[in-house]
């Protein structure tokens, strides 16, 4: 019963974590997942392939819950969200179609160098800001308080980039958030709250994309899922509920020190 238990917390904290910085949790639950299953014997028929698609599942929940919450807070930017989804939700479903070719060590390592190198360009983000990407696309944003801002993007560099989150996503289950908030803030020029809540949005609608091309392989414990999944819900309220009473200072520190965990965490496995 205890590891049951253990489930239900690994789904707070990835839903709350996920939510809090827009990455999804997956970074949470990929790894525990894992770990259990070299603990316990009832957990040992979960392979990388079964712990990705099944932390998809749940990736799924926790961006629906943030989004839900993101929503009514005014945050979200529902139609940049849908143009960075259009090449995102197929990079989810190539990616998740790859786990079964993939030797994942090396892109482990890789791509826990490159988390290192996005968080030092957001420590450094105050002087990039004259080296930001060109707009073809103009945005205004107001939230619920009135703040008005104004940023944009460029078309095929965001359709480009959100190939690769949605690729990521599916590959790993990490959500893919890693990627997209930096080259929403960085390249754009979103401003934090607006940057991470849209995350939450791509990642929720590429998310879906990832789980069924899984659930087709067949890479989902449904057991876990439902262990996992209502404290992934909940988290995903709190983590968003938590991120509103934080400023965009310190919504991107707590975004640096959630890449270098997932940074850390895949060079790591993949060494090993």
């Amino acid at each position: 019963m205890a590891e049951w238990l253990l489930l239900l917390l690994v789904g707070l904290v990835a839903g709350t974590v996920g939510s809090l910085v827009g990455l999804g949790g997956g970074i949470i639950t990929v790894p525990a997942l894992l770990m259990m299953a070299s603990l316990y014997p009832e957990f040992s028929h979960i392979t990388p392939q079964v712990a990705v698609g099944t932390s998809l599942a749940l990736v799924v929940l926790t961006a629906l819950s943030s989004t839900l919450s993101y929503g009514k807070q005014k945050r979200v930017d529902f139609h940049s969200g849908w143009v960075f989804f259009l090449a995102s939700g197929p990079g989810a479903m190539f990616g998740a179609y790859l786990t079964r070719y993939f030797d994942m060590g090396v892109f482990y390592v890789g791509f826990g160098v490159l988390m290192i190198v996005i968080s030092a360009l957001l420590t450094f983000r105050e002087r990039m800001k004259g080296h930001s990407v060109k707009w073809s696309v103009k945005r205004e944003f107001t939230d619920r308080e009135g703040n008005v801002y104004e940023y944009g993007y460029h078309r095929p560099i965001a359709l480009i980039v959100s190939f690769v989150v949605g690729t990521i996503s599916g590959l790993f289950g990490i959500g893919g958030g890693a990627l997209l908030v930096p080259m929403m803030v960085l390249m754009f020029q979103f401003p934090a709250h607006v940057a991470t809540a849209t995350s939450m949005f791509v990642i929720f609608l590429s998310s879906v994309a990832g789980f069924f091309t899984h659930w087709f392989q067949g890479n989902i414990d449904w057991q876990a899922v439902l262990f996992i999944a209502p404290g992934a819900w909940f988290g995903g309220h709190l983590g968003a509920l938590i991120s509103s009473r934080l400023s965009s200072n310190a919504l991107l520190i707590a975004l640096r020190l959630a890449i270098i965990t997932v940074a850390v965490r895949m060079i790591i496995e993949g060494l090993s």
